[in-house]
């Protein structure tokens, strides 16, 4: 057993029920399931996380202070996080596809009226908020939960692969966005998005194949989790990460344009390359998780040198600077996002509650982004522009966090260890 795995205790050979729900670890299904998964996270997060490119464009045309428009964004986010909480209990009841699909007609329709507003700041929540985030959530949590079933030795692997589709979202839709934007407008470039997440969403929906598992009745919280100490401070610890993790992706792409100086085109190029690079690291450091240090300390290390990035963005003040530091922090965050499900799904001892586990912790993170981006733009707009102290407050934040992951994998083979014993 890898240290920092969070593995919990192996199931008898004489228990059918756990013989029966034991992951494949491998096969074409089992594969294919990446297929679905990948695609929910770019309609979830990739949409989510391409949001910078929306923040400057309501900000230049429509004047909006930073903060405010902030709360679109952290609450698209936030109820991601939130609504997959409920969604992954209710994929182990066995109600994975629908939860897909009425997830992915949500998004779509979220993204159809976003063309329509008209500069009314309720309308953009309401659309891009509300309806993007409800949809998101509603449609990754059984995508990568099912994933979760269908692997244990290659799980890091495979929910990383799952999770390069943030990336991929956050490459594109910001780029459609962006570039077609002056070309046929604003409504239409974001009706491109949404054609394509049509088609997207109909491949991903015929794709994904639940695994029959043994549904055992429990409440959408199930608060005996919290009994478990290593889940509880891991829990804890990846709060003060999501507090200050997606500003830095929501906030580059202002930087760049407000403190550097750069043009709106060339300033959406950050978020571009941030969000290409993280793709590799994904499934690099998913591998490194599997094969050496198990996904808890893959994923604590990977937060610590996040934090270590914030507090490196305190130094960048040319355009060299800015294209040198996306490439870095893009790579240390997409290794500490890829890997972040992984790890939580170490702690779960009953696969039947796979979504359960996973979707409480998304959800206390969900809370956390809803506070960390407006946070930061009430910190900058106090600093009069200035980005120094909120940099300082991102990096503080994750750090501490990653300390804390470090601190639950090291709980959790101690825990291991005594349990063996017995």
């Amino acid at each position: 057993m890898a240290i920092g795995s969070g593995s919990t205790e192996k199931p008898e050979s004489g228990d059918d029920t756990a013989a029966i729900d034991e992951p494949p670890d491998g096969g074409l299904v089992a594969w294919s399931q990446i297929v679905p998964g990948h695609i929910a996270n770019m309609m979830s997060w990739g949409y989510g996380t391409g949001f910078a490119v929306f923040q400057l464009y309501y900000k230049e045309t429509y004047h909006f202070p930073t903060s405010h428009i902030s709360w679109v964004g952290s609450i698209q986010i936030f109820l991601c996080f939130l609504v997959g909480m409920v969604s992954g209990r209710l994929s182990d009841a066995g109600y994975s596809r629908i939860l897909y699909g009425s997830g992915a007609a949500l998004t779509i329709f979220g993204m159809f009226m976003t063309s329509l507003i008209k500069g009314t700041y309720w309308q953009i929540l309401l659309a891009q908020g509300f309806c993007n985030g409800i949809g998101g959530g509603l449609m990754f949590m059984p995508a990568t939960a099912n994933i979760a079933t269908y692997f244990k030795k290659k799980r890091g692997l495979a929910v990383a692969f799952n999770g390069c589709g943030s990336s991929t979202g956050a490459i594109l839709f910001p780029a459609i966005v962006q570039f077609l934007t002056p070309k046929i407008g604003f409504p239409w470039a974001v009706r491109v998005c949404g054609f394509i997440s049509m088609f997207l969403a109909t491949v991903g929906f015929f794709l994904l194949k639940p695994r029959k598992l043994q549904r055992l009745p429990a409440p959408i919280i199930d608060i005996a989790a919290f009994k478990n100490t290593p889940y509880a401070v891991f829990c804890g610890g990846a709060f003060l990460i999501y507090f200050s993790l997606f500003t830095m992706l929501i906030y580059i792409n202002s930087f760049a344009r407000e403190v550097i100086g750069l043009s709106q085109l060339e300033s959406i190029n950050f978020v571009l390359i941030t969000n290409a690079v993280a793709m590799p690291a994904r499934p690099i450091f998913g591998y490194v998780a599997d094969a050496y240090a198990g996904p808890v300390n893959t994923f604590g290390i990977s937060c610590i040198c996040l934090g270590v990035m914030a507090f490196g963005w305190m130094g960048v003040s040319s355009r060299g600077d800015m294209y040198a530091y996306s490439v870095v922090m893009g790579f240390v965050n997409g290794a500490a996002q890829g890997i972040f499900s992984s790890a939580v799904s170490s702690f779960v001892q009953d696969v039947g509650k796979m979504g359960t586990w996973i979707g409480m912790a998304f959800g206390l993170c969900g809370f956390a982004t809803l506070a960390g981006p407006p946070t930061m733009g009430a910190i900058i707009d106090a600093c009069g522009g200035k980005y120094l102290w909120a940099q300082l407050w991102a990096g503080l934040t994750i750090v501490i966090g990653g300390i804390l992951i470090l601190i639950s994998s090291r709980l959790a083979w101690r825990q291991s260890c005594k349990r063996y014993m017995v």
